[in-house]
Parts: structure tokens; sequence; C-alpha cells
């Protein structure tokens, strides 16, 4: 059986809104310095990449409205199979940057959905 479409949208929103959780009250510094917190960051990275991959080839125009769902993608398998190569500066960046422009797409999208 197919999943739902919706399904990959909620995992999403669930991973970027714990990112924002295990990160509240960091700074670049501390994010650097915790290697729990890296990794619990990445793997929610890697859950949100993934989920937007599958939902990708389940349903690409819904996909599609998501912004830059390849650079998501991406990063994903750049956190998966270019491990060695992170810089946890980046990884921080982008979850101070981007994430909250993707919860905003992807709460707008779900509210469409429902």
């Amino acid at each position: 059986m197919q999943r739902d479409p919706r399904a990959f949208l909620w995992d999403v929103r669930e991973a970027a809104l714990a990112i924002q959780t295990f990160t509240t009250g960091l700074d670049v510094t501390a994010y650097e310095n915790n290697e729990l917190v890296q990794a619990a960051v990445e793997r929610k990275f890697e859950v949100i990449g993934e989920a937007l991959n599958q939902l990708s080839k389940l349903d690409a125009t819904m996909a599609a409205q998501l912004p830059d769902l390849p650079q998501i993608v991406a990063f994903r398998n750049q956190l998966i199979h270019g491990y060695a190569t992170v810089n946890p500066s980046t990884v921080w960046t982008i979850a101070q940057n981007s994430l909250p422009g993707l919860i905003t797409a992807l709460q707008a999208l779900l509210n469409e959905q429902a």
C-alpha cells in the first residue's frame, strides 16, 4: 500500500521542529562543541531529505511547491555519503537560516491538504 503524500510532509515538519528544539538556546560555538546535538540535528536533516525525496517520487506536483527541494535532498545525500566532509557550521547555518522558511512552506501546504 502506498503512503499518503501528506504523511511525508508531516514527517518533514516534525523533524524540522525537532531540529529547532535541539538547537534552542545554542549559538554556533555551543553547537560545534556538542557532538550529541550535532548527531541529532544531522539525523533529522537526513529524515527531511529522505521524506522529501520519497514525496517527489510519489507526488511531484506537491513536492515542487516546497522551496529548494533538490538542494535539501542533496544535503541529505551529503550527510549520509559524505559524512567525513560535513562542516558543523554549515549544518548550523542551514538550521538557522533555511529551516524556518521550510517549516512555513510545509505548514501552508499541510493546511491546503487538510
